[in-house]
């Protein structure tokens, strides 16, 4: 049995609770601004986590095969004590950092994930609406771990730990952490990665750590003059699992079809979301960068990422 299905009371039961104060804030304050459940939304989501389990099912008997065979080439071999531990989710988050930028900036890869981000509102049932082919496209971001010596055992126990500590940051009930949030990830860095405003675009993919993104130039924090508009730049308006789960895999090889060039053909699959061979594309970066400077933040400053306060 996979590790996850051991908290999925936990996950049932806070949902509930989540649900019940969402409910009692909103009765408390017409203009709160939360967004709170609904019935189809939630179906959608919870549907799609339980799909993504049966997929897995299958596909991590192969990932846990490659890992072991890597393992058997390690360089080092290291024990299952708490500096070992230790060590293993900090290298377990960056690579999941990686795994999650590549599944942001490379359309074939975003297609794996955008199901993820399709939801239009944002409580801990978002955070169950997982991906039906990133068991598939994900793996070789985890290689590097057993060939530096982590057992499979403590690469498949990192993974479940990284799972469930991001159920939890998918919430709007929990505010601003104060020092916490300088190095962990946290339910308001995580609302930012979930926006569609143009500012928030790709930003913040750390799992456990937010270290990763202010080192690599992709964090924002979450801007009191900026709410959150949760969901895609386009959003889906859909509620049929087959579509929330392929809808952008459809949406590639439409466009790469009617490619003129091979250029475009192969950029369908590979360049970032929004990109096209006649150069009018509206990747992220474009619509972060003026959304930047439209708040009068130079040229320079964006590419630094001056709006990315801690």
């Amino acid at each position: 049995m996979q590790p996850i299905f051991y908290v999925i009371p936990f996950f049932i039961v806070s949902m509930l609770v989540e649900w019940r104060l969402l409910v009692h804030r909103q009765r408390e304050d017409a203009e709160s601004g939360l967004v709170g459940y609904t019935g189809k939304d939630s179906a959608a989501s919870i549907s799609m986590g339980f799909g993504m389990l049966l997929v897995n099912a299958v596909a991590k008997i192969a990932a846990l095969a490659l890992y072991a065979l890597l393992y058997e080439f390690r360089v080092f071999d290291i024990p299952f004590t708490w500096w070992g531990v230790v060590l293993l989710i900090v290298a377990e988050d960056f690579c999941y950092y990686w795994f999650h930028r590549s599944h942001h900036e490379v359309r074939m890869l975003w297609a794996a994930h955008v199901n993820h981000h399709s939801s239009t509102h944002y409580n801990l049932s978002t955070a169950l609406r997982q991906s039906w082919t990133t068991p598939i496209t994900g793996p070789l971001f985890w290689a590097p771990l057993p060939l530096l010596g982590f057992s499979v055992e403590m690469v498949v126990l990192a993974q479940t730990i990284s799972l469930v500590y991001q159920y939890w940051i998918h919430t709007e009930l929990i505010g601003s952490m104060g020092w916490f949030e300088r190095v962990f990830n946290s339910p308001s860095h995580h609302r930012v990665h979930h926006g569609r405003n143009a500012l928030y675009l790709d930003r913040n993919h750390g799992g456990i750590l937010i270290i990763w993104d202010k080192l690599f130039g992709t964090f924002q924090a979450e801007l009191p003059d900026e709410k959150v508009d949760y969901g895609l730049t386009t959003n889906i308006e859909t509620y049929n699992l087959l579509r929330i789960a392929f809808h952008e895999w459809a949406a590639i090889f439409r466009d790469a079809a009617r490619a003129k060039t091979l250029r475009g053909k192969l950029g369908a699959f590979f360049m970032p979301p929004g990109w096209n061979e006649e150069g009018t594309g509206r990747t992220a970066k474009v619509m972060r960068d003026e959304a930047q400077a439209a708040r009068g933040v130079p040229r320079a400053a964006v590419a630094t990422g001056a709006l990315a306060k801690a």
